[in-house]
């Protein structure tokens, strides 16, 4: 039942993320001179790496490292305010059609963060399919407590419903969780 309403939700919101990304592509493409849209490794259901689509947000020559592994400086001007309105999570609509992630679930770590994939392993997270949002994020909690957020994210398993997601997307689209863990100098 979560595939079909990922699914048909994904169809749903395609022709939106498509003219939204669009229309983002030539500003982050002038100011980054790069490509506005990348590829990046992440660790999905059963630890399985897979490549999560994104929406460039910070500079071409950032680490690949999680947000708050990089200073506020590496994004972009245009990247502030994609992240702050989630326009930078469209892209990842095609994740969900191909079925590598679900609208929502644990967000994917990068296969260099080990303690949180020790985290994952030990409270079986990665049982879970990845999403663009999940419990996590609507309370603010990143990646740079890696323990607290297995502990949250395996939460999420316990009781799906069609109407969790939606409280889940709601609070998501209406503003929670939109602080950002890139770390201005001297924070």
């Amino acid at each position: 039942m979560k595939r079909i309403f990922d699914v048909i939700l994904a169809l749903a919101l395609a022709p939106v993320a498509v003219v939204a990304c669009a229309l983002v592509a030539l500003p982050i493409a002038l100011e980054a001179r790069a490509s506005p849209l990348f590829f990046q490794t992440r660790l999905g259901l059963r630890e399985r790496p897979f490549r999560l689509l994104k929406l460039r947000t910070m500079h071409a020559a950032t680490p690949n490292l999680p947000s708050h592994g990089v200073g506020a400086n590496s994004i972009l001007f245009t990247g502030r305010l994609l992240r702050r309105l989630k326009i930078d999570e469209l892209p990842q609509v095609w994740n969900v059609l191909n079925g590598t992630m679900s609208f929502v679930g644990p967000r994917p770590g990068l296969p260099n963060q080990t303690d949180l994939t020790e985290a994952r392993r030990e409270h079986n997270v990665f049982a879970l399919v990845p999403g663009i949002t999940g419990v996590a994020q609507i309370r603010r909690i990143d990646m740079s407590t890696p323990q607290l957020l297995a502990e949250i994210d395996k939460t999420y398993g316990h009781a799906w419903s069609i109407k969790r997601d939606l409280r889940i997307l709601w609070a998501t689209a209406s503003g929670a969780g939109s602080g950002d863990a890139a770390k201005s100098p001297g924070r």
